[in-house]
């Protein structure tokens, strides 16, 4: 009967071992874990990225070091021999060194199943004989039949990898792909199949594609996470390796709210901008750009706030030009009752913002020669009529009294 070691909790190490990397913030030492990612994200690219960084002792991605180069592992289930080493070779152009003085070892079998005991023993006699630093299996997909959603099924062949990593002190890299349309979702829990390979790994990397943008994220099991990056696949000459784009290369963020849009657009111009012309650059209703400038007309900023306001023109409400002093009509699709209360709050009638450069305030006093940027009242004779028209009284059915004696029928 095998007994289990133990030892008093008070004698337990007090502090973890000092973590080692086998390449710097990239991927721990002696660790197993996924490259995952969406079908044509360039996981193959990154995976052998990373084989020839450990194989030559040169920096992955040109930037992250290998303190302890030594012999790569590879299984390329999906590509072609030839694609295998022209990537290869495109990838140690880029990083300065030469294939042939690159200790990197390709199992050239047709098939290799995990889930065949004979194939796992072949697998490990590979290993045992070879001793390499970094072996790399891609795609998980090709090394089995077996259902990759039941954690039942799946596990026993994570285990035996583990296995592989803690008898002959190598690190494990699988490549995995991640389920189609998961961009909203946590990128360990986007990968395909059980959250066995999430659980699994000591370090993963995660490749995720946004148009033509390519982000990498970095996680680890016992060390703090990089900062997502963007990367590209570059091409130079011969060379054909994916390179991490500076974030000064970076476009500035996209302004989203109308607020926003609508203070940038009259930062940006050199001179009064028509209403018109406001409305068409925001893109939004005649009736919402009314609201949100009245509402940045009557909302006077605090202290704090002021000095984040922009530099803003003067806004002209009317939407012709060659009339500047023409009334504006309330236009149709807005809500006068919105207008009304609107007035009595702010007690006035605010022609324009005018907001001075370095001094960000708003005034609600017109500048002479612009018109009511909120339409005038509609005459009083036309709000009696309505509220004539609404006292008139009906009859239940929806007619007037006058109309219901007409149509009633005579005699007893």
């Amino acid at each position: 009967m095998r007994q289990l070691p133990v030892a008093p909790a008070w004698r337990l190490a007090e502090e973890a071992p000092e973590l080692r990397w086998l390449i710097t913030q990239l991927w721990s030492q002696h660790a197993v874990g996924i490259v995952g990612g969406e079908p044509k994200c360039c996981k193959s690219f990154l995976a052998l990225d990373l084989a020839v960084a450990v194989a030559g002792g040169v920096p992955c991605l040109r930037r992250f070091a290998v303190p302890d180069p030594g012999r790569v592992l590879l299984y390329a289930a999906e590509d072609a021999h030839p694609i295998v080493r022209r990537r290869l070779e495109g990838i140690a152009t880029a990083a300065g060194v030469d294939l042939r003085d690159l200790d990197i070892q390709v199992i050239t079998a047709p098939t290799l199943r995990l889930d065949l005991a004979a194939d796992r023993l072949a697998l490990q006699e590979a290993v045992a004989r070879l001793q390499p630093r970094l072996l790399i299996l891609d795609p998980f997909v090709r090394l089995h039949r077996i259902d990759e959603n039941a954690s039942g099924e799946v596990a026993p062949l994570l285990a035996y990898l583990r296995e592989l990593q803690r008898r002959y002190a190598l690190a494990v890299l699988v490549v995995h792909h991640a389920k189609k349309g998961a961009g909203n979702v946590r990128a360990g829990q986007a990968l395909r199949g059980t959250s066995e390979f999430h659980a699994w790994g000591d370090s993963n990397l995660y490749l995720r594609r946004e148009g033509d943008t390519l982000t990498l994220s970095v996680e680890h099991r016992a060390a703090a996470s990089q900062k997502p990056m963007k990367i590209a696949l570059v091409e130079a000459g011969e060379a054909l390796a994916l390179q991490i784009v500076e974030r000064n290369d970076d476009p500035a963020p996209a302004v989203t709210s109308l607020d926003e849009r609508i203070t940038a657009a009259l930062a940006a111009a050199a001179s009064p901008m028509a209403f018109a012309k406001l409305r068409s650059h925001c893109r939004v209703r005649t009736a919402t750009l009314y609201e949100r400038l009245a509402a940045l007309t009557a909302t006077r900023p605090h202290r704090q706030s002021r000095r984040r306001q922009l530099s803003l023109g003067r806004v002209i409400a009317g939407s012709r030009d060659n009339h500047p002093s023409s009334p504006r009509r309330l236009p149709a699709s807005a809500s006068r009752m919105h207008y009304n209360a609107w007035e009595a709050e702010v007690g006035i009638r605010v022609s324009a913002i005018s907001i001075r450069p370095h001094s960000p305030t708003f005034s609600g006093s017109a500048p002479r020669g612009a018109h009511s940027l909120v339409p005038a009242a509609r005459p009083e004779r036309r709000r009696a009529q309505r509220m004539s028209m609404m006292a008139r009284p009906r009859h239940p059915q929806g007619l007037s009294l006058t109309a219901a004696s007409t149509l009633a029928p005579s005699g007893g």
